[in-house]
């Protein structure tokens, strides 16, 4: 037996639905609200996959935080519109962020389709010379880590360090070097 579609609720009652934690009143306000929230998440994270993910935690944190929204102070729209909109503000300022963005993808990268050039050697930069003004610890990570493939666990195990000690001396080493190549 089909079942006459239900006329769209009033605000009110969508937050009272929403309140005693109703799904199908999450199913409704997401038909309702879900193209206007991503379209402002769109403008601020600028890339489509980030901003359906900032929707979908939008939309959990709207379910779990309801019981905070006061109609005193606001209307929905308004007060979903700003959970959403910080949790964007956030996402663009995460580090984890700021990073992705930075660097391209290789499927995106015109690297991915240009053959490599089989004359160029990093020898022939110097860098193997550069290492050499290191202090001894970081110039033996460095050897292992770039010059010898070897993974950070794997310089860790072979010299016996903790992964954190590895980690550290091969940072501190690449900013030494960032600033001699400069």
């Amino acid at each position: 037996m089909l079942t006459e579609p239900q006329p769209p609720a009033s605000e009110e009652q969508l937050v009272a639905r929403l309140r005693a934690q109703d799904e199908s009143a999450m199913t409704e306000f997401y038909d309702k609200y879900s193209s206007a929230l991503y379209g402002v998440i769109l403008r601020i994270v600028r890339r489509e996959e980030e901003a359906e993910d900032v929707l979908q935690e939008s939309l959990v944190k709207i379910w779990h935080s309801f019981h905070s929204y006061d109609p005193s102070k606001g209307r929905l729209f308004t007060w979903v519109l700003n959970v959403s909109r910080n949790l964007a503000i956030d996402k663009i300022r995460s580090r984890q962020y700021r990073v992705g963005s930075r660097s391209q993808s290789l499927e995106d990268s015109p690297a991915e389709h240009t053959p490599a050039v089989t004359t160029f050697r990093p020898e022939h930069i110097g860098l193997q010379e550069m290492t050499r003004q290191l202090n001894p610890d970081q110039q033996q990570i460095i050897d292992l880590l770039y010059f010898g493939g070897y993974t950070q666990s794997e310089a860790a195990e072979e010299l016996n360090l903790p992964l954190g000690t590895v980690k550290t001396r091969a940072r501190a080493a690449i900013k030494v070097l960032s600033k001699l190549i400069r």
